[in-house]
């Protein structure tokens, strides 16, 4: 007998299942124990402190006395980082619980569960690779990820010498360059303003263009590159202000600036012809994050949304008794949950794909942070005129979302950079074309 067969005539469906963070399938032990964990972390610490930042000034963001301190001891003492670890976990386990835990930190507070995931970054690729004294290094340092600089962003993220502008007769090296003279890597210049934990980072892992002795660029004009570890305590290093920022006030963001540092070569992570498929393969790791804390940011707003029109009254009825406002719950309730499906495909893939790639990563990562976006403000909406306080949450989820639409590779570009590679795709015969 079916469960339609059992229920008796005339009684209605009693509420679907759900849980913590809406209609997941039943979550397992494991996976539920987790999520409780990082939520009573994002509750209890990450929201008040990401209240509390986001009011103070850049420079009060990473004073001595500054509550950002206590959530980096806290996670750690904690042992949360953005990826659950474990050497019997399947991979396809992992990525979920990975999933699971990230979106609660960004429903925390997602300037917060940037920089806790971006400190650890360093030592999560380090890890990767095996590599004893890498792994050492980076170990029990707070980390940031040099990927940017003042002329060189999103364009950085180019993997192809056919995405470059037809007038340019080669590729962008930028502000930060390497020079690779024997066994030592020579950094100089600057990063941007906006590299994540820059001002208070003991440890990059630095994407920049390199000279291996024959000039920046290949015959093609594709500049060269070199992803390398630096320890940010040696000789030559500098940091510029803490960055003012619209959203994310929480996170410490700033420049920094290398004159003649020099580190061995041994701590590359790629070099020479292995430099962009290494580029590649960190940038999709660090897309996926975005998808799935932006997802938790989302939820966040709805939530609130939720709560304010089951108390505000409009025409003599609570708002969520008009069915506009049922509508544009309904839509944004459908947003969130678009969010968490297309972060967790990317998840998945890019755990699990033989070849997974960037360009599919960073259109996860555009899509997510565009739809999250459209759900505070409208949650923000919703609110009317104390959406617009700052004694409701809304203000800052509003300016939390819009800041990730430029973080992480600016979202029209990165949606190009998608429709580039379905052009690839389909010149290799591999979309809209038959497969044997």
């Amino acid at each position: 007998m079916t469960e339609h067969q059992r229920q008796a005539p005339g009684v209605r469906p009693g509420l679907p299942h759900t849980e913590l963070s809406g209609f997941e399938p039943e979550l397992t032990d494991e996976e539920r124990a987790l999520q409780q964990a990082v939520h009573a972390f994002a509750a209890d610490v990450l929201r008040p402190a990401g209240r509390a930042l986001d009011r103070m000034t850049a420079e009060e963001v990473v004073a001595p006395d500054s509550p950002l301190w206590e959530v980096f001891d806290i996670a750690a003492k904690a042992g949360l980082t953005a990826e659950p670890e474990g050497e019997d976990i399947p991979p396809a386990v992992l990525a979920r619980m990975t999933a699971i835990a990230v979106e609660e930190l960004g429903w925390g507070d997602a300037g917060l569960a940037v920089s806790l995931g971006v400190g650890g970054f360093p030592s999560l690729v380090a890890r990767r690779t095996g590599d004893a004294e890498l792994m050492d290094l980076c170990a029990g340092r707070l980390g940031c990820w040099i990927g940017t600089q003042p002329d060189r962003g999103s364009d950085g993220l180019s993997l192809y010498p056919g995405e470059r502008h037809p007038s340019a007769p080669h590729g962008n090296k930028g502000n930060l360059t390497a020079k690779v003279q024997g066994g030592d890597i020579v950094i100089n210049g600057q990063s941007s303003a906006w590299v994540s934990n820059g001002p208070v980072a003991q440890v990059g892992l630095a994407s920049i263009c390199a000279d291996y002795g024959e000039g920046f660029y290949d015959e093609e004009g594709h500049p060269h590159g070199i992803e390398v570890i630096v320890p940010l305590d040696v000789p030559g290093i500098s940091r510029g202000k803490p960055l003012e920022k619209l959203g994310k006030r929480a996170l410490p963001q700033g420049e920094i600036f290398f004159d003649d540092v020099r580190v061995p070569l041994r701590y590359a992570l790629s070099a020479h012809d292995a430099y962009w498929r290494g580029h590649a393969a960190t940038w999709s790791s660090a897309g996926v994050a975005m998808g799935q804390l932006m997802t938790g940011l989302a939820r966040a707003a709805f939530e609130t949304a939720v709560a304010y029109t089951q108390e505000r009254r409009q025409g003599g009825a609570l708002l969520a008794e008009h069915q506009l406002v049922q509508y544009r719950l309904g839509r944004m309730g459908s947003q969130v949950e678009t969010m968490r499906a297309v972060a967790r495909r990317a998840t998945e893939y890019t755990v699990l794909s033989p070849a997974r790639h960037p360009y599919y990563t960073a259109q996860s990562k555009a899509v997510c942070t565009d739809l999250a976006f459209q759900v505070a403000d409208e949650a923000l909406q919703l609110m009317g005129g104390n959406g617009l306080t700052r004694e409701y949450p809304a203000e800052k989820l509003f300016r939390d979302a819009r800041a990730a639409r430029i973080e992480d590779g600016e979202n029209h570009l990165l949606t190009m950079k998608f429709g580039h590679l379905a052009g690839l795709l389909h010149q290799d015969g591999r979309l809209g074309a038959a497969r044997t």
